[in-house]
């Protein structure tokens, strides 16, 4: 099954730098394609989000915030 993970931030949010490292990391080792989006430029992204960031979104669905945890992000992303 193929996956798209989404990681959800800003410019100069350290753990949102933290998250894309963890997020990069898993989905080259697992083969899976993953975006990054800006909430500086999506109001709608801003208004949702902003209060968590980073975000990731497995397949659109929130899979975590502020802090990713590559274990969990793996078993996630082979299910």
């Amino acid at each position: 099954m193929s996956h798209l993970v989404t990681l959800i931030g800003k410019p100069g949010c350290h753990l949102c730098e933290d998250a894309q490292l963890v997020v990069e990391k898993v989905c080259a080792d697992l083969g899976v394609a993953w975006e990054q989006k800006d909430i500086t430029v999506d109001q709608r992204l801003h208004d949702e989000y902003w209060e968590q960031i980073p975000v990731v979104l497995v397949d659109g669905k929130q899979h975590t915030f502020w802090r990713v945890d590559e274990g969990r992000l793996r078993r996630e992303l082979t299910k």
